[in-house]
């Protein structure tokens, strides 16, 4: 299933030749003809490349062919992006001549002749590489594809979210029913009662559990409800953790697992309460036991559903019957089909369509998921020979011949444009049980080169909202939210084991014990499983000292774990992985970064967030021109960071923890590309910078964890979108309160004591879209002229004890959508459902949660 990335990296490269920086950048060193030849070598090998792919299967030979491509194209791609490093390089020094002798020594080695002799040999090298494959490919008798031909790249129809944003649930009405008798039913002791959902990947179990969960008659009988995604190892510790987090939205990361048994004892102790443990695997009674006898403190009459393919686990851990979801029948399907594959407005769909439609809900045999999936592919087209192409598929045969559902998903993975394919794959190598977002994807793929855009200045992070918006049009993603300019979501496990499968070649997961990777992987994820069975390890997994290593493109982490990324490890990243895009190397152990670090010409995004141990960093980082970038959040031993920071011209993101009081000598004031900067834990810190300021594109400013009061120069942030300030202290003048940033979307005020003063900012600032105060004890009125922001959509409001009214303006609030009041006091009682005295002037508003519960939840 591999195959359908290689299209994708074609196109890519084909992309990056004809790009205008790339023309550029080449004409320079005049090597425009060795370029072109590539191209025009690639080109007929395009036009054959999908049926090629098509037919990979049949032949073993091609299978090899289709191998030596890929090296080559990756091969290409390292290339090109010399370029692109040269090109940063010589703005460096165009903007910043006449720099330090230390640094002169660095970029003598990039005299223009030798890099121009040492690239020109690379490419001859890979373009008779390129013959002799484009030659072979005559030996196949491959057919000319288009790109339209119905696998590849396809225009999109625009998308209306009515079957995304709904529960669209259909034939589960008697399913929802039986769940809730049960659990209505009255127990004599207090064993606790487990009901069990039980039916095979796709048919709706966690569906089904939320439908329960969130039911009206549900909510008022048992107050204390939480929802639980159980590991599939059934680390009780985790559950545990998740079952506070849950209840009491608290993070208890650092308690040992005495402490969070006492936690969750203290939680549940004389509560009725409804648990949900999503998707149990294990089999394993002694583990279960462990978690039942802590969950017996609750009150009688307390209820736990859990859902699981497994009749095993069922048996070992229900006390009710088992509940065996159905599959739809073909009446149900046709409906849901129909809501996913026909626009609402549509109210009298093509009858052929319906007819071949029809066929393809008889072939998926009553699986919402697969119903569902195929739905979403088939709206965007409306040509019936695209629908047909669907329905005889040779794919259905392996679903009647192994039951498995896997390629028939695959048929919507193949008609994603072929720059979301390989988007797709990199889903692989993160946890499907973790809630994941477009801003932490869209930093990996920008590394990775994987985010394009004919678009000029489109940003990067809203080119990757959209690419997760499209896999949330197509149900490739589900249990998505949308904040903001944020959405996450979370990858059901079949659809995550069909990344897997188209990524076998190129994405692996490994461990420290992992000792060979195949020679064509490029991107490597430490599983958080692998990790916690080491105890002791080499300090270098066996796989980074050989040959392969040196082809990888990004090394990242499942999980968190403190101190397996040591001084050693780093250094053998750096000596290996010369093509290294993405580096993880958080919670490490070891206390410098190596100023080899420089030599990683390509590196795009460096993680060092919560090295402990970090001291310093090398001036040589500054050398990595082609940063997008760069973290060291939480490196509390961070004394100084490096000068001439402003040489990263091409950085984006940067996440800073230092014990520095300024950060006036270090340049990041110059960083003309920085949109996002994030001041974390700086305890010493009084000043950002000031005079000159050229953070003009800065979009996002986040200060967290600070103490003392620090300036900002609001005046210079003219294109500020988003301001977070958590638990620090701000030096408000009149001067910077009447520069506020008109053009803030999102202001987020946590742990703050001088959130009124802040506010007044805001009385003139008119695009403000969300509003969060959290924690704020001093806060005790909402301003009066807060209904004047008419943009203003949601208004989260959390633990502020003191408030007690919202402004009497609150019903003018007309793009308001969504209301969050959490353990506010006076204000919590006012503003309950019916009863509560706020509550005529809020419930016009579409969806309102109360202490953490929805009481209002309708969609736009």
């Amino acid at each position: 299933m591999a195959e359908s990335l290689l299209y994708g990296i074609a196109e890519g490269v084909l992309g990056k030749i004809a790009s205008r920086p790339l023309q550029e950048a080449v004409a320079i060193y005049g090597v425009e003809n060795q370029i072109s030849e590539l191209r025009e070598t690639l080109t007929p090998i395009m036009a054959v490349l999908l049926d090629a792919e098509e037919q990979r299967a049949k032949s073993r030979r091609l299978q090899v062919w289709l191998d030596r491509l890929q090296d080559v194209l990756y091969d290409v791609e390292d290339v090109l992006d010399e370029f692109d490093c040269e090109a940063l390089r010589k703005q460096v020094i165009s903007r910043y001549g006449g720099v330090k002798e230390k640094v002169r020594r660095f970029f003598s080695h990039s005299n223009p002749l030798i890099f121009r002799a040492k690239l020109s040999d690379k490419i001859k090298e890979i373009q008779e590489k390129l013959s002799r494959i484009s030659t072979e490919k005559d030996r196949f008798d491959l057919t000319v594809w288009n790109a339209d031909n119905g696998v590849a790249h396809t225009q999109l129809r625009e998308m209306t979210y009515s079957f995304v944003n709904k529960s669209d649930v259909v034939g589960r009405d008697s399913d929802k029913k039986k769940i809730i008798e049960m659990l209505m039913q009255p127990i004599d002791d207090k064993n606790i009662s487990v009901i069990p959902i039980v039916g095979i990947g796709g048919l709706g179990k966690t569906t089904l559990a939320k439908l329960v969960y969130n039911d009206d008659s549900v909510k008022k009988q048992f107050k204390l409800r939480m929802w639980v995604c159980v590991p599939e190892d059934f680390d009780l510790r985790k559950i545990i953790e998740g079952i506070i987090k849950d209840a009491n939205h608290q993070s208890l990361g650092n308690f040992d697992i005495q402490q969070l048994q006492k936690s969750l004892q203290e939680t549940i102790k004389d509560e009725k309460y409804l648990l949900v443990l999503d998707d149990v695997w294990s089999n394993d009674r002694n583990r279960w036991s462990e978690l039942r006898d802590l969950l017996s403190q609750g009150a009688s009459g307390s209820k736990i559903i859990m859902t699981t393919r497994s009749s095993e686990v069922a048996f070992i851990m229900g006390t009710h019957p088992t509940h065996n979801v159905k599959r739809l029948s073909h009446e149900d399907s046709m409906v849901l089909f129909k809501k996913c594959a026909f626009d609402e407005k549509d109210r009298d769909p093509c009858p052929k369509l319906l007819e071949i439609g029809n066929h393809i809900v008889e072939k998926s045999h009553g699986v919402p998921l697969l119903v569902k999936t195929l739905g979403c592919l088939l709206y965007t087209k409306r040509e019936e020979r695209y629908w047909t192409h669907i329905r005889d598929s040779d794919t259905w045969n392996l679903l009647e011949a192994k039951k498995d559902i896997l390629p028939v998903l695959k048929l919507s993975y193949d008609h994603l444009p072929s720059y979301l394919k390989r988007c797709f794959a990199t889903f692989s190598l993160f946890s499907s049980d973790r809630i994941h977002s477009s801003f932490g994807l869209g930093c990996f793929w920008a590394a990775l080169g994987l985010i394009n855009s004919t678009r000029e200045k489109a940003a990067l992070e809203d080119i990757a909202f959209e690419y997760v918006k499209e896999f949330w049009k197509r149900s490739l993603i589900q249990e998505v939210n949308e904040f903001g300019s944020t959405l996450h979501f979370k990858l059901h496990d079949l659809l995550h084991s069909l990344a897997t499968d188209v990524a076998q070649n190129d994405c692996s997961i490994v461990g420290f014990d992992t000792a060979e990777i195949s020679e064509r992987v490029r991107h490597v994820s430490f599983s958080s499983t692998l990790l916690e069975r080491i105890s002791n390890f080499d300090r270098v997994p066996p796989f980074l000292r050989k040959p392969t290593s040196k082809r990888l493109r990004a090394i990242t982490f499942h999980c968190k774990v403190d101190g397996v990324i040591t001084r050693e490890f780093v250094r053998m990243c750096i000596s290996k992985c010369n093509h290294i895009r993405y580096l993880n190397l958080s919670h490490g152990s070891f206390e410098e970064l190596p100023s080899s670090i420089c030599k990683l010409k390509q590196l795009r995004t460096l993680n060092l967030n919560q090295n402990k141990r970090l001291k310093t960093l090398p001036t040589t980082i500054c050398e990595l021109q082609s940063l997008l970038q760069l973290s060291f959040n939480g490196c509390s031993e961070l004394v100084d960071l490096p000068k001439n920071m402003e040489r990263l011209i091409n950085l984006r993101q940067l996440y800073v923890t230092t014990r520095q009081k300024s950060l006036q000598e270090n340049g990041i004031q110059y960083l003309e590309n920085l949109r996002v900067l994030a001041i974390c834990e700086c305890n010493n810190l009084r000043v950002l910078f000031e005079g000159t300021c050229r953070l003009t594109r800065l979009e996002k400013l986040r200060i967290v964890n600070c103490r003392r009061p620090i300036s900002l120069p609001f005046e210079k942030l003219n294109a500020l979108e988003l301001l977070m300030v958590d638990n620090c202290k701000l030096t408000l003048t009149q001067e910077n309160k009447s520069n506020f940033p008109l053009n803030l979307r999102v202001l987020v005020i946590v742990k703050f004591e001088q959130v009124t003063e802040l506010l007044q900012c805001l009385d003139g600032a008119c695009n403000l879209e969300l509003l969060r105060v959290d924690d704020c004890p001093s806060f005790t009125i909402v301003p009066e002229w807060l209904p004047n922001h008419i943009h203003l959509k949601f208004l989260q409001l959390y633990e502020c004890p003191n408030l007690s009214f919202l402004p009497q303006g609150v019903q003018s609030f007309t793009a308001l959508k969504e209301l969050d009041i959490g353990r506010c006091g006076e204000l919590s009682k006012r503003c309950q459902p019916t009863t509560g005295e706020d509550w005529p002037k809020i419930s016009h508003i579409p969806r309102i949660r109360l202490d953490y519960r929805d009481v209002q939840w309708t969609e736009d």
